[in-house]
């Protein structure tokens, strides 16, 4: 079954959209805060998402583009209140793929929610080139937090930590370092990293791996000459150790 992951931090509109949804057939699973949508997101991995705008902890703005760090292939519909063409500008440069104004028609939803999912079955939903994530796959193995030294890495809920200090990174870095704490100490080469964060598609194009890892080091560790973290294996590639 289809599912989908509902966002909305207004409990009664929530449960009514919840509602036509599985009455449409889909299964759905419910956030009230955009952290938590966040969290569902990764445990649930639905096929589509909608979101609110206003939400308390993360904006659904934030959500998406959270999202997007994650997945490329998942379509994302933005409900709000805020009609204005600023506001949905925002929405489709952050990564959704739909914006639907409050109040709307049952139908409307539904219908919506069945062209984008129907794009996505036929590869057609955008999405930027540095958005692009780890497969479905690659995604579901990264859930827990990994910590070594003062370095904490916590998939699910999309945030790096060094000694207690929030360490902002891009989505490609984000993703890199993500998948290299699944398997601390494996040695990833430049062509391994491309292929499972842009896909095997971008193999042999022009993707500089070396630049990506001297971003993060220069993000995350203490002397980044002389990195403790994410440390090269002359020859072969980097692996992340401490």
């Amino acid at each position: 079954m289809t599912k989908v992951l509902l966002a909305d931090d207004e409990r009664s509109l929530c449960e009514a959209v919840r509602m036509i949804l599985e009455d449409a057939g889909y299964e759905v699973c419910v956030a009230h805060d955009g952290r938590e949508a966040v969290d569902v997101f990764w445990r649930e991995q639905p096929d589509l998402a909608i979101l609110d705008v206003m939400m308390p902890k993360l904006d659904g703005f934030e959500v998406v583009e959270r999202i997007r760090g994650m997945r490329k292939d998942v379509p994302v519909l933005i409900l709000s209140a805020k009609g204005d063409i600023v506001d949905k500008k925002r929405g489709f440069a952050v990564g959704a793929d739909d914006y639907v104004v409050k109040p709307f028609d049952d139908d409307e939803i539904v219908l919506r929610v069945g062209a984008l999912l129907r794009r996505a079955a036929m590869g057609a939903v955008p999405a930027d080139g540095e958005a692009t994530a780890l497969s479905p796959v690659e995604t579901r193995r990264l859930m827990h937090p990994v910590t070594l030294g003062d370095l904490t890495i916590d998939p699910r809920r999309y945030e790096v930590t060094v000694a207690g200090r929030a360490v902002t990174l891009t989505p490609k870095e984000f993703q890199i370092l993500a998948l290299m704490a699944d398997h601390p100490g494996e040695v990833f080469t430049n062509e391994e990293l491309v292929e499972t964060i842009w896909g095997s598609e971008y193999t042999g194009e022009a993707i500089s791996i070396p630049v990506y890892i001297r971003r993060i080091r220069l993000k995350i560790e203490k002397d980044p000459s002389k990195p403790q973290y994410l440390q090269t294996v002359w020859r072969f590639g980097y692996k992340l150790g401490g």
